[in-house]
């Protein structure tokens, strides 16, 4: 269960910690620079399955480096969850980088709403780009929806299933940002299933810190949520609940966070 450590978040880093997680900031970094150009120079030649599964050899690359030199364990509760036979709406809780890169391994192949901004950063951003992303403007809110209703229901249509942080934006361990309602209006529309997930990645891999701290970042992923005949409001709130519900103690509520 993704319980918030306040012990986690309190602690401060030994030097060990301090050199391991600037060694894994510069492996990362290099190994992505060097994986995006082969990944770039390999796309003519694959198809979009091929593409996902080479480009995502980096968020494997990235993970072993977590565990090996940081002493990040993982642990995922409920992956029978998942269907196997059909597209879903992935809904999870914001708190770092590392939900980017591990939920690409957990739902494959998938879309994952992102800020269009990310496709122009040299290198990552190229790789996040053959993985065909919903790419949204956030400054302008009636037509980032509209994208992403218009391209969701595209991928979903593809048998791609689409993910969204409904937040937002990254919110520190221990709060819970208020949910926007596009993954439920695409998912009601669509007529998929939204498939819930929540974890404590942050207790790890902090926003905005080059810190990685050792310990166990715990993914749960729920039963599908039925959409037929239920309005985005309520999927949205179902889908809320469920996350509040996988923290035994008080979970603080935040209207956003950078």
């Amino acid at each position: 269960m993704p319980t918030p450590s306040n012990d986690a978040r309190k602690r401060q880093p030994s030097l060990k910690i301090r050199l391991l997680s600037l060694l894994f900031f510069v492996l990362y970094n290099l190994i992505g620079i060097v994986h995006s150009l082969l990944c770039l120079a390999a796309a003519p030649f694959q198809s979009f399955e091929q593409r996902y599964r080479f480009v995502n050899l980096w968020s494997r690359a990235t993970m072993w480096l977590l565990r090996r030199l940081n002493g990040v364990r993982i642990e995922v509760e409920g992956r029978e969850h998942i269907p196997k036979d059909r597209p879903v709406v992935v809904m999870c809780n914001h708190q770092s980088q590392w939900e980017t890169f591990y939920l690409q391994l957990v739902v494959s192949p998938q879309a994952t709403i992102v800020k269009r901004e990310l496709l122009w950063v040299p290198f990552f951003g190229w790789g996040l780009a053959l993985l065909r992303p919903i790419a949204i403007n956030r400054a302008k809110g009636s037509q980032a929806l509209k994208t992403l209703l218009r391209v969701g229901q595209q991928r979903l249509d593809e048998g791609i299933s689409v993910v969204i942080y409904p937040e937002g934006t990254r919110q520190a361990p221990g709060t819970l940002g208020s949910f926007n309602l596009g993954g439920a209006m695409l998912a009601a529309r669509a007529g998929v299933e939204v498939l819930p997930m929540t974890h404590n990645s942050g207790d790890c891999w902090p926003h905005r810190s080059l810190m990685r701290l050792p310990g166990t970042i715990r993914l749960r992923i729920g039963p599908p949520l039925p959409t037929e005949g239920r309005s985005p409001k309520q999927i949205t709130a179902e889908t809320q609940a469920w996350i509040r519900a996988q923290y035994p103690g008080e979970l603080a509520t935040s209207a956003s966070s950078d």
